[in-house]
């Protein structure tokens, strides 16, 4: 298990290019990791209904999602061998273009860092109770459905 305790996920609008940098920057200093793997979650510009997706503004119920993350977290603690982990997701709008999910896995080893962190994106993609209405080019709306 992990000895970090649960803090907030959730980031006001997109995810800057900026905290990705900083993040990843402060883990030079250990030592022990020997592989990191990272995925970035990107709003697309979807065509539906022939208008173009210029937007997502996510809505969430955030107690449950981060008792959730927090529950997909230690799972993947008590799985794989890491060393840490951080997870990050917005609310509010993101533009197309811009990041919405941030997972940074470090393990010793690649395997365990390329396997945690697809499975937790998996996992917060089906089971968080985290939510995106698509704003369309005309300023209309459609939620969002994960594939």
């Amino acid at each position: 298990m992990s000895e970090k305790k649960k803090h907030s996920i959730f980031v006001n609008g997109a995810i800057t290019p900026e905290f990705i940098t900083n993040s990843i920057a402060k883990h030079s200093t250990k030592t022990n990791i020997g592989a990191h793997d990272i995925f970035l979650g990107q709003v697309r510009n979807d065509i539906i209904d022939n208008k173009t997706v210029v937007a997502i503004n996510y809505e969430a119920y955030q107690e449950m999602a981060e008792e959730q993350i927090h529950e997909i977290r230690e799972a993947a603690f008590a799985k794989y061998n890491l060393v840490c982990m951080h997870i990050y997701h917005s609310l509010g709008l993101v533009k197309a273009g811009e990041i919405c999910l941030f997972v940074f896995v470090s393990a010793k080893h690649r395997k365990d860092a390329f396997e945690a962190c697809q499975t937790i994106v998996e996992q917060i993609k089906a089971i968080t109770p985290i939510f995106g209405k698509e704003i369309l080019e005309d300023a209309s709306f459609v939620w969002k459905e994960n594939r």
